[in-house]
């Protein structure tokens, strides 16, 4: 239903204003007093940004996939002399996964290479090392993007997230559930442990009575086993555990917490299907998580998440040309990586004030007699 909505600048009028980007070095700076009125009307823009460099884009993977095999192998060196450094090292390593994870990403929206063949083989051999089942993650990425910011058609590819009124209307049971559900140690410590170790491993669509739905996670898990398999018998089992489990926890909480400040902050967008639009929710609904340098390369630039949204098919290596070149874009749904962190404590989507809040300002707001007790 949302499939064309999904490949940004179809079907859109020639810009006349706009500069034409011709090489990721080369982009001039448009006027800011010719910045698009609309969402919308950032697509045929957004779209000159589109095309895939395959030479620098085997670049990007080598220069991540090379330091995490180096930082893998320290971190199993360093074993012999103490597990806290070995731990350490994990930590690096773990970035350098998520960076895999974020092109793995790239892959799935076929915005790394101009072949669709190219982009799935790569997508899936670097699944096996993510977890990531890649042509079921695909498929629920894309609903995600179809459907991010709309609260008639929640629930596949995102965070659970209920209304003040659907969460007051659940027996005291459920509200409990929620309230765990959304607890961070939860969120960012068993939740990203029980998705990547144990729910990656099953169909992801809820179809699982379909044996096509099974083909991607059987075929992942079966490479994860022999992949496994053969570092166990290079190394043991239990170095082999205690330098790839802390890496892969390490690496999951991250891309969590990165998943989840691009669409729960406090000024996101959500509306219900008759005033929800795809446009509006990628621009206003996603944010731009501001990172330092380093975290930003780690992080393919996944930050840029409203141009992200906006046009899935930018590479991530050129989503910070599009920054540069319109910086207007940056005052958009901005957060600093201190500011993000009190995103953690929000909940509830207020249809009211058309915010999200925390349960202690909803228990504020019942105390005051603005909602019922």
């Amino acid at each position: 239903m949302h499939a064309a909505r999904l490949r940004c600048g179809h079907a859109q009028a020639k810009p006349r204003t706009f500069p034409t980007p011709q090489s990721d070095d080369n982009l001039t700076l448009m006027d800011a007093r010719e910045a698009p009125a609309s969402a919308k009307d950032w697509l045929p823009l957004l779209n000159r940004y589109r095309g895939a460099n395959g030479a620098r884009s085997v670049q990007e993977i080598a220069v991540t996939i090379v330091p995490f095999v180096l930082l893998w192998i320290a971190t199993w060196i360093c074993l012999e002399v103490s597990v806290l450094l070995s731990l350490a090292i994990a930590v690096p390593a773990a970035g350098f996964l998520v960076r895999l994870f974020m092109i793995q990403h790239d892959c799935g929206h076929g915005a790394l290479f101009a072949r669709r063949s190219a982009n799935d083989w790569i997508g899936r051999s670097i699944s096996v090392l993510t977890l990531t089942p890649y042509d079921a993650w695909r498929r629920s990425h894309s609903v995600h993007h179809a459907t991010s910011g709309n609260l008639d058609q929640r629930g596949i590819g995102d965070i659970t997230t209920l209304t003040v009124s659907e969460y007051l209307a659940r027996p005291r049971l459920a509200r409990l559930g929620y309230r765990l559900y959304r607890n961070p140690l939860v969120m960012f410590g068993l939740g990203p442990a029980y998705i990547f170790l144990l729910r990656n491993r099953v169909p992801m669509d809820g179809t699982m009575l379909r044996w096509r739905s099974w083909l991607s996670p059987m075929t992942t898990n079966l490479s994860i086993a022999l992949l496994a398999a053969g570092m166990i018998w290079l190394i043991g089992l239990k170095p082999f555990l205690l330098v790839h489990v802390p890496i892969v926890l390490i690496a999951a909480s991250i891309g969590v917490w990165l998943f989840y400040v691009q669409h729960q902050f406090e000024d996101t967008s959500w509306a219900k299907a008759d005033s929800w639009t795809v446009h509006g929710a990628a621009l206003h609904g996603s944010s731009y998580f501001e990172l330092p340098p380093a975290l930003d390369w780690l992080t393919a630039s996944i930050g840029v998440h409203h141009v992200h949204h906006m046009c899935s098919r930018i590479p991530f290596y050129r989503l910070p040309n599009v920054l540069r070149d319109h910086p207007e874009l940056k005052n958009v749904g901005r957060l600093s990586l201190l500011q993000s962190l009190s995103c953690a404590r929000l909940a509830l989507w207020d249809e009211t004030r058309r915010r999200l809040i925390s349960f202690r300002q909803l228990a504020d707001m019942r105390r005051a007699g603005e909602l019922p007790a």
